[in-house]
């Protein structure tokens, strides 16, 4: 039987507060990067674009995710991805990491449930790139996973009511080089899972089959989905797609000159208040679109790719080291680091 002095002590800590994104200060965004010596690390950034912190990471990062209570997220391992770290985003310091299980990779993404309770992340299986999502508990241990419906999921985002879209980016790839191995099969899909089953699946038009689906981003019931082109490099095809829940996808892009110059890759995309947009590092320039689908303008900037909203626009980074904001369609830096940012910038 426990002491009195252990009954009251188990007390006391019941009666402690849990740590909150306050006690943290409040970070608004993670960033992945290249620094100057050739590491990589993921540093925290406020909402003046300034570090807030730096955790050195094994090898090259891609995104991450935030839990929506405890000031902790998870950032992942670029695709095929051996590791993924959970952090404290008050101090910067490793809390654990984590490792799929034998025969699959993480894909560079995940989400956490609306309570915390779950994490997903983004899988695929090494031997044929079957896509899965890795379930894990609160604790970040692993209990189970769920199928994608899809080859090579790219990206997990949550919905509101806990509904999970994937993007299916289509491609399956060799397990230890990334080679792309069915191109001309390729089969690019939308899936939203509900109580981890498929309630609903999209699919691009047939000649529009090369494009694949990468990345995500939400708002007002409207999916915004960003694509890369594998067909033939000649040919000038959108590059986001908007989608409601039971309607055909709306497929966006420039006018032609214009469309052109994004080189069939879009990097990122975010939506902040009515304006969703793109990024293309290969074409070194940002696209912004209204939620249906009109084109609004671009923004010129070399190998701009990590997007995220802030007030007012856009938050962006570029491998030149540059953090600028972009508002209707005018950037104003915000400071310049000396390292590359990586993809993508993750909001806390």
């Amino acid at each position: 039987m426990g002491s009195r002095r252990a009954f009251l002590a188990g007390l006391a800590a019941l009666a402690t507060p849990l740590p909150s994104w306050a006690d943290a200060g409040n970070p608004r965004w993670l960033a992945c990067a290249r620094e100057a010596d050739g590491g990589h690390a993921l540093f925290g950034l406020d909402a003046s674009g300034a570090d807030t912190f730096r955790l050195a990471l094994p090898a090259r990062g891609h995104a991450g995710a935030a839990h929506p209570s405890r000031p902790e997220a998870v950032v992942f391992a670029r695709r095929p991805g051996a590791w993924a770290l959970v952090l404290d985003c008050g101090s910067g310091a490793l809390l654990r990491q984590l490792t799929p299980p034998e025969g699959m990779q993480f894909n560079g993404h995940g989400a956490f449930t609306e309570d915390g309770t779950r994490l997903y992340t983004v899988e695929q299986r090494a031997s044929d790139s079957q896509g899965f999502l890795g379930l894990w508990d609160s604790e970040y241990r692993r209990i189970g996973q769920i199928e994608t419906g899809g080859i090579g999921p790219h990206e997990v985002l949550r919905l509101p009511g806990d509904v999970f879209a994937v993007a299916n980016g289509g491609i399956a790839t060799d397990p230890s080089d990334r080679t792309k191995l069915n191109l001309p099969d390729m089969a690019p899909s939308l899936v939203y899972l509900e109580s981890d089953r498929i309630a609903e699946q999209v699919a691009l038009p047939a000649d529009l089959h090369f494009n694949s689906i990468r990345h995500l981003a939400h708002a007002e019931g409207t999916l915004a989905f960003a694509m890369q082109w594998e067909g033939d490099p000649a040919m000038t095809v959108p590059l986001l797609g908007l989608h409601r829940r039971g309607a055909a996808p709306v497929l966006a892009e420039a006018p032609d000159p214009e469309q052109a110059l994004m080189q069939g890759y879009a990097g990122s995309v975010a939506v902040s208040g009515a304006e969703v947009a793109i990024t293309s590092p290969r074409g070194g320039r940002m696209h912004r679109f209204s939620l249906t689908g009109a084109f609004l303008g671009a923004t010129t900037r070399a190998d701009v790719c990590g997007l995220a909203p802030c007030e007012g626009g856009f938050l962006t980074t570029d491998g030149g080291g540059g953090i600028l904001r972009v508002e209707g369609g005018t950037a104003r830096p915000l400071g310049l680091r000396p390292r590359a940012w990586d993809n993508h910038v993750v909001t806390l």
